[in-house]
C-alpha cells in the first residue's frame, strides 16, 4: 500500500436527485428552524428581519429574494450544500461552488492537508470527503489500515465507514465495538440522512445499517454526544492491544461546498501503554511493504 492515497475526483454535476421537484423554500425553512430549535421570532431578531415577513416566506405568501434566503440560511447555520438547495427552491441559481480537491484551484489546499498529514506521524491521520471516501491519508493511516482490515476491502479511495463496520473490517477487534458503532452511525445519519439525503449518501447509510441490524438506532437530530468529539477506541488482536482516541476537525469559514464538507481525522495512543505497540505496529508494516511481505 502507497504512503500516500491519490487524490479522489468529485463530481460536480448536481445530481439526479437535487434536480428532481422537492419541498419548497417555506418547508426547507422550517425544517431548519426545528432542527435548530428556533422560533420565528428568534430567526427574526437573527436575521434582521421581521417575524412576519419569516412566516410569509414560509407559508409562500412573500417570495424571498436572493439576499433574503442567504440571510436566513446564514441565521441558522444551514451547510452550503443545503445552502444552494434553499436558493434552487426560491428559484435562483447555485452560489456556492463545489471544486474537485483534484481541480487546479486546490493546489495549495492539497499542499497543504499534505503538510498536516506528513507531520502527525508517526500517527495516522486520513483526509476524508462527505462520505467518508478516504482522499488522502499518511503512512501511519496505511499501517493501521492493513493491520486491522482484510485485504480484499483495501483499495483506492476506501471508504473508512465501511472499513469499520463491514464483517472483515476493523469491527473484529474493537472491544468497545457498540459504543464505537452508534457513535459512527449517529454521526453518519446526522450529515447524510437529515433533509435532503442524496442517493449515495442513503446507500451509504442501508449498507451500514445492514453490517450492524442490532444497533438501536439514534436520531439524526439528536445532540453530539462527547464521543462524537473524541472517539474513544480500544483494540485487541491477537498480541497487539491499543486503546486510541480519534478526533475530527473541519476547515474554518469556507465558502466551497467541497471544502466545507471535508474531514481531517487524526488518531493518537490513548495511554502511554498504548504507545510502544502502536510505534511497532507502525514499523513492522513498513518493514513488510519495505520488502514486499503481504
Amino acid at each position: 500500500m502507497s504512503a500516500m492515497a491519490s487524490i479522489a475526483s468529485m463530481p460536480t454535476s448536481t445530481s439526479r436527485l437535487d434536480r428532481e421537484p422537492g419541498p419548497s423554500l417555506g418547508q426547507l425553512l422550517r425544517k431548519w428552524r426545528a432542527a435548530r430549535g428556533v422560533s420565528q421570532l428568534e430567526l427574526a431578531l437573527r436575521a434582521g428581519v421581521s417575524s412576519r415577513h419569516v412566516s410569509f416566506i414560509e407559508t409562500g405568501r412573500t417570495h424571498a429574494s436572493r439576499q433574503s434566503v442567504l440571510i436566513l440560511a446564514e441565521a441558522l447555520d444551514v451547510p452550503l450544500r443545503e445552502r444552494n438547495r434553499l436558493l434552487e427552491a426560491a428559484g435562483y441559481a447555485h452560489v456556492y461552488r463545489h471544486t474537485p480537491l483534484s481541480g487546479d484551484e486546490m493546489s495549495h489546499l492539497r499542499g497543504v492537508l499534505q503538510f498536516l498529514l506528513e507531520r502527525h506521524e508517526p500517527y495516522a491521520a486520513i483526509v476524508l470527503d462527505r462520505y467518508s471516501n478516504c482522499l488522502m491519508g499518511n503512512r501511519a493511516s496505511a499501517c493501521m489500515v492493513a493491520a486491522l482490515v482484510d485485504d480484499s476491502l483495501i483499495g483506492e479511495h476506501a471508504n473508512h465507514l465501511r472499513l469499520v463496520f463491514h464483517p472483515l473490517g476493523a469491527r473484529r477487534w474493537i472491544v468497545n465495538w457498540e459504543d464505537v458503532a452508534r457513535s459512527l452511525l449517529g454521526r453518519a445519519e446526522r450529515e447524510l440522512g437529515q433533509f435532503a439525503p442524496d442517493e449515495a449518501g442513503l446507500a451509504l447509510l442501508a449498507e451500514l445499517r445492514g453490517y450492524a441490524p442490532d444497533l438501536s438506532r439514534r436520531s439524526a437530530a439528536d445532540a453530539p454526544t462527547p464521543g462524537d468529539l473524541l472517539l474513544p477506541i480500544h483494540i485487541k488482536k491477537a498480541d497487539l492491544e491499543l486503546r486510541l482516541f480519534s478526533t475530527i476537525m473541519t476547515l474554518g469559514t469556507p465558502q466551497d461546498v467541497t471544502l466545507q464538507e471535508l474531514r481531517l481525522e487524526t488518531f493518537f495512543p490513548a495511554d502511554p501503554e498504548s504507545e510502544a505497540p502502536w510505534r511497532q505496529m507502525v514499523s513492522t508494516d513498513a518493514e513488510r511493504s519495505r520488502f514486499g511481505d503481504g
